[in-house]
C-alpha cells in the first residue's frame, strides 16, 4: 500500500506551551481521510485505543496512544466523543516543538507505524512565530 502523509500547524495546547492540560492532539471527526489512515478503533468499545509506533526524523523511537474518547456513546452522563493522539509530551519537548511549527505524520494506512517530523514551515524567516497562526487543522500532504 502507498504511504500517505498528513500535517498540522501546532498550537500552544499541542506543544504544552499554554500551561493547560490537553489530552493530546485532537483529530476532528470531520477528518475522515486521516481517521481512515490511522488504525481502526471500534466505536462499540468504550474508549478504544491502540499504540502507535513512531520514528522521528532524528531516528528516535516513540510510542503514542491513539484513542477514541467516546463515553458519550456509552455512559448516560458521558460528554466526550473525540479522537486524540496522546503521550506526546516528551516528544514535543525533545524536538523543542513550538506553536506555529508544523508536525507531519507519514506511514502506510492502518499500519500504526509512523514517521514524524516537526518543521519550521509555519515560522517567519527570522525564526519567530507569526502574530497570528492561521489554524487549518490536519491537511493531507500529496
Amino acid at each position: 500500500m502507498t504511504e500517505q502523509s498528513f500535517s498540522k500547524v501546532l498550537t500552544a495546547n499541542d506543544t504544552g506551551a499554554s500551561g493547560g492540560h490537553q489530552a493530546g492532539i485532537h483529530i476532528p471527526k470531520t477528518q475522515k481521510e486521516l481517521i481512515a489512515f490511522l488504525p481502526e478503533l471500534d466505536p462499540e468499545t468504550k474508549n478504544p485505543s491502540v499504540w502507535l509506533d513512531c520514528r522521528d526524523d532524528a531516528g528516535g523511537n516513540w510510542q503514542f496512544r491513539y484513542i477514541y474518547y467516546n463515553n458519550k456513546l456509552h455512559d448516560q452522563e458521558g460528554t466526550r466523543n473525540e479522537y486524540r493522539i496522546t503521550h506526546m509530551t516528551a516528544f514535543m519537548r525533545s524536538v523543542g516543538a513550538r506553536p506555529g511549527q508544523v508536525i507531519t505524520i507519514s506511514g502506510v494506512p492502518r499500519s500504526g507505524v509512523l514517521t514524524l517530523a516537526v518543521s519550521d514551515a509555519g515560522h517567519q524567516a527570522d525564526g519567530h512565530m507569526p502574530r497570528r497562526i492561521r489554524l487549518k487543522g490536519w491537511q493531507r500532504v500529496y
